[in-house]
């Protein structure tokens, strides 16, 4: 038993390592294209003069803009979403979303950096959600929550890629976890279904961006 433990857990550090690597190698491979994009923009404005229009959206803009369906909970203490489907269009209002915190729809088009980042003021959603889009975690608590259960959620959340935190005063228990169509709450830090809920849902089959960027989006 405990060397089956210890294969799980350094099958999980392993993962979350290949992550961390895939998004330092993303972050590098955006600074090329950044800096080659920008060249070639002048180039274009200089020859021809060109009008560059920006899209509103990335791969989700062909979602219609409707969410249906609601978050049902399931008997292993997990609610998802379902009966419809979670819209991913982006747009640049405020959203009211059917549930707090939101599972996912309609968000804006930059994400909140997720790469193990812990904020400690309340978040727009819209920012959360896109993160959400990309495969993260995210964790939220009240003042409810004790201080020791707050940095202990710190703490596993700066070294695990793909995760934020962030204080959410109004929600329904102290602690709770929200992935893409998928929450559910936990007593503590300790609670061991904070662990299996992570080792589900970070960059987990709900995932409708896998592998999408974690850093470079908004960082408050």
């Amino acid at each position: 038993m405990g060397s089956a433990k210890k294969s799980n857990s350094a099958a999980r550090k392993a993962r979350i390592e290949e992550m961390r690597r895939a998004e330092q190698s993303r972050e590098r491979r955006n600074r090329m294209l950044t800096i080659g994009a920008s060249v070639t923009v002048v180039a274009a404005l200089v020859v021809g003069g060109v009008v560059l229009v920006q899209s509103q959206s990335d791969d989700s803009d062909s979602a219609d803009g409707k969410t249906t369906g609601s978050l049902v909970a399931g008997a292993d203490g997990v609610s998802t979403w379902q009966g419809g489907k979670l819209s991913q269009t982006h747009v640049d209002k405020k959203v009211k979303y059917p549930v707090e915190p939101p599972v996912g729809g309609d968000h804006n088009a930059v994400w909140q950096n997720c790469n193990g980042d812990v904020y400690t003021e309340e978040l727009a959603n819209e920012n959360a959600v896109h993160s959400l889009e990309h495969g993260a975690v995210w964790v939220t608590y009240t003042s409810k929550a004790s201080k020791a259960d707050i940095e202990a959620l710190s703490a596993k959340v700066k070294k695990t890629p793909y995760t934020l935190m962030s204080p959410y005063e109004n929600q329904k228990s102290p602690i709770m976890l929200s992935a893409w169509g998928a929450q559910r709450t936990v007593k503590s830090a300790s609670d061991p279904d904070l662990d299996k809920f992570f080792e589900k849902y970070v960059q987990g089959d709900q995932t409708p961006e896998p592998g999408a960027a974690c850093t470079g989006g908004k960082a408050q």
